[in-house]
């Protein structure tokens, strides 16, 4: 395998491509575990043409590393990666591999929720009790009838921290949770959806240290983590594994005009700046549970299959059906979210798909997951008995990748066709009483 990036030098420089040597074998790296698609009933053939798609998006000069893993009626069908890591001005810039922890940003979401929903299974939390009942600080701003539920569904009222807070605050967890305590809500009976960029997640980590006494990392070890196998799979890396991690860089048009304003209102600092934060040891050794989350594609991919197979894993349990169920059932019809300026399905801690087109492409209506900063997409989609992460290094907004982004998602959905009668899925839901 041997490619150039179809971009000229002023294309790539109008559109901030990297100037990262051609990918040969030596970085581009294969599972031995994948598993023969036929074994699917899909044609091999359809499985490269999906990974096809994705050296194209690595050639489009948008991402330095990408990596892919996909899962189909819980075989693995497909777990790749290419490109560089890191060190990109050195003379030999650092190979990715299949083990590289890439920042998930705010697809980190669905795991905090997850363990939100987890403690609510454990009878620690009641999801329709107020926020303010566990953390009575919350109730300033109008926020005191505001439930569990209405925030993991981005109705708590509070999106953001003032614009005059820096960046840095993020890093010191008491202050920045007294920040949003002292907030007024949008509406104090959360009906304003607005996508909660950072702000749920720190109050979902007081959540778990309030009735665990344990912070967020401690308790995701105890669930997810080690039940799942993971090495990686926290939010934030130990010092000793930082040099490991995916960096990430800057591509695509620069962010100006609204474009520019939307994002730096979302992000809380303007883009150029969070990426760049992103790579510092600060960034990579704190707890931000609403946005990094680092993991590799398969451990991404590993965790969405668990909960399209209603929380077993490899004959575990490490969720109770139902609780799968009331992570990721429809909270309410697609409506117009506020920060993201367009309407979006949620259910109480995912992103939905839809019927005509949605998050996770055309025709997925069942789908479940979250994108992150800025290409990351991490979806199941029980329909199709499927579990994908698309993991990526650069952050650009438009660029010359989104033709293949676009058409990444929509080959995957295309050729891992419906093949779960989802009248008949539901139905084998256990109950209420055989869930207990």
């Amino acid at each position: 395998m041997l490619f150039q990036r179809p971009l000229h030098s002023l294309e790539r420089r109008v559109l901030r491509g990297h100037n990262l040597p051609v990918v040969d074998e030596a970085n581009f790296h294969k599972d031995a575990r994948e598993v023969p698609a036929d074994r699917q009933a899909i044609p091999q053939d359809d499985i490269e043409e999906i990974w096809q798609l994705g050296e194209k998006l690595y050639a489009s000069g948008m991402h330095p590393m990408v990596s892919i893993c996909l899962r189909r009626g819980g075989d693995m069908l497909l777990n790749r990666c290419i490109g560089y890591a890191g060190d990109f001005d050195a003379p030999q810039p650092r190979p990715a591999t299949l083990d590289t922890p890439v920042c998930l940003f705010s697809a980190s979401k669905v795991v905090a929720a997850a363990l939100i929903h987890k403690l609510a299974e454990e009878g620690k939390i009641n999801l329709l009790h107020p926020v303010s009942y566990y953390i009575p600080q919350f109730a300033q701003g109008g926020k005191a009838n505001i439930t569990i539920y209405q925030l993991l569904c981005h109705r708590a009222g509070v999106p953001g921290v003032p614009d005059d807070v820096p960046v840095e605050t993020l890093y010191d967890t008491e202050k920045t949770l007294e920040i949003i305590c002292r907030q007024k809500a949008l509406d104090i009976d959360g009906r304003v959806v607005a996508y909660h960029a950072l702000t749920g997640g720190f109050i979902l980590a007081e959540l778990v240290r309030v009735v665990t006494g344990l912070d967020i990392n401690q308790y995701n070890d105890k669930v997810f983590r080690k039940p799942l196998g993971m090495d990686y799979f926290s939010f934030g890396l130990p010092e000793s594994v930082h040099h490991k991690a995916a960096e990430n860089l800057v591509t695509g048009l620069p962010n100006i005009g609204p474009v520019g304003w939307q994002l730096e209102k979302i992000l809380g600092a303007k883009v150029d700046a969070a990426v760049e934060i992103s790579n510092k040891p600060e960034f990579l050794s704190a707890q931000v549970p609403s946005g990094n989350l680092y993991a590799t594609a398969e451990e991404a991919c590993r965790f969405f299959e668990m909960l399209v197979d209603n929380g077993q894993w490899q004959g575990k349990s490490v969720m109770s059906p139902l609780t799968v169920n009331q992570l990721t059932r429809e909270a309410a019809p697609p409506q117009f979210d506020r920060s993201l300026v367009f309407p979006v399905r949620y259910s109480a801690g995912a992103m939905l798909g839809g019927r005509v087109f949605g998050m996770f492409g055309r025709h997925s209506p069942n789908a479940f997951g979250h994108i992150g900063f800025s290409n990351i997409f991490c979806w199941a989609d029980p329909q199709r008995e499927l579990s994908v992460a698309i993991l990526t290094s650069g952050k650009p907004v438009i660029g010359s990748h989104l033709g293949s982004m676009l058409r990444l998602i929509d080959t995957v959905n295309q050729y891992c066709y419906p093949c779960v009668d989802m009248e008949e899925w539901r139905s084998q839901r256990p109950s209420y009483d055989a869930a207990r």
